[in-house]
C-alpha cells in the first residue's frame, strides 16, 4: 500500500478542457484538510481522525479543486482516497 504524505505530490493533471484528479492528489488533499501526516489509498479518513466538520471541508475542497459537484450521499459512502478518486472521475465523465 502506498502511503502518501502532505505536500509530496504534483498538482492535478489537466487536459485541454477538463481536470482529472490523480489518486495521489486526492490523498494529498485529504492530508492537507485533515492535517494528517499521511494516508494510504485504502485507509478510511474517519479512522484517521476526521470529524464531520473536517469531512465537509474536504468535500468543499474537492469540489473546488476538481471542478465537480459531489452529491452528499455519494460523498458519505466514499470514505477512502481511492473511493473519492473513483467518484470524482465518474462525476467528471458523466457516468
Amino acid at each position: 500500500m502506498k502511503t502518501l504524505g502532505r505536500g509530496k505530490v504534483p498538482a492535478l493533471c489537466s487536459g485541454d478542457s477538463e481536470v482529472l484528479p490523480q489518486l495521489e492528489r486526492v490523498q494529498s488533499i485529504v492530508c492537507d484538510v485533515g492535517q494528517i501526516a499521511a494516508i494510504g489509498p485504502d485507509e478510511d479518513f474517519y479512522e484517521k481522525g476526521f470529524s464531520s466538520l473536517r469531512a465537509m471541508e474536504l468535500l468543499l475542497e474537492l469540489e473546488t479543486t476538481c471542478a465537480v459537484s459531489v452529491p452528499d450521499d455519494k460523498f458519505i459512502a466514499a470514505r477512502t482516497p481511492r473511493a473519492l478518486h473513483a467518484l470524482i472521475l465518474k462525476l467528471q465523465h458523466g457516468s
